[in-house]
């Protein structure tokens, strides 16, 4: 998989996450501030609740802009001897079953198809960041995930 695509394929969907963001941030802003939603008593609350909808649309908003300045910054170019952010990583679990993920610096769970293939991002912060960080090509990993542990083998890395 080549992975100046991949991130080409991250940034836009990290991009449209950002212009989704403020568009929901622009109309709970409006709502907040319309003339007809000022409260007429005590016990009419929109205004208040569309100005704390608002405020959590623009945390919102600086999240994704800062999730796509960090894969902005990111060199495809590098090729990764260890698990590492910007590390491309296949798995493997003991029942065959394969799975491609991408080691970013933010927007973990992210899920990207480039090529009819999945590509899931994880941070060094999750569960299996944590366990996937510095390891080699060969190397097994374990997880516990909801109670039953599962065992993973690094068979690719770029």
């Amino acid at each position: 998989m080549n992975k100046a695509q991949l991130l080409t394929a991250i940034l836009i969907s990290l991009e449209t996450s950002h212009q989704t963001a403020m568009a929901a941030a622009k109309r709970a802003h409006d709502t907040a501030t319309d003339d007809e939603n000022i409260a007429e008593n005590k016990y009419d609350t929109l205004a208040l609740e569309a100005a704390y909808l608002a405020q959590g649309q623009s945390v919102r908003v600086a999240q994704c802009a800062a999730d796509v300045q960090n894969f902005k910054q990111l060199d495809s170019a590098i090729n990764c001897t260890k698990v590492t952010v910007g590390a491309l990583v296949s798995i493997i679990d003991e029942q065959g079953n394969q799975k491609t993920l991408f080691m970013g610096p933010s927007a973990g769970g992210l899920k990207v198809t480039l090529n009819g293939q999945e590509v899931v991002v994880i941070t060094p912060s999750s569960p299996i960041g944590k366990e996937l960080n510095q390891r080699q090509v060969g190397d097994e990993v374990s997880l516990t995930l909801g109670g039953k542990p599962i065992v993973y083998e690094v068979l690719a890395l770029s």
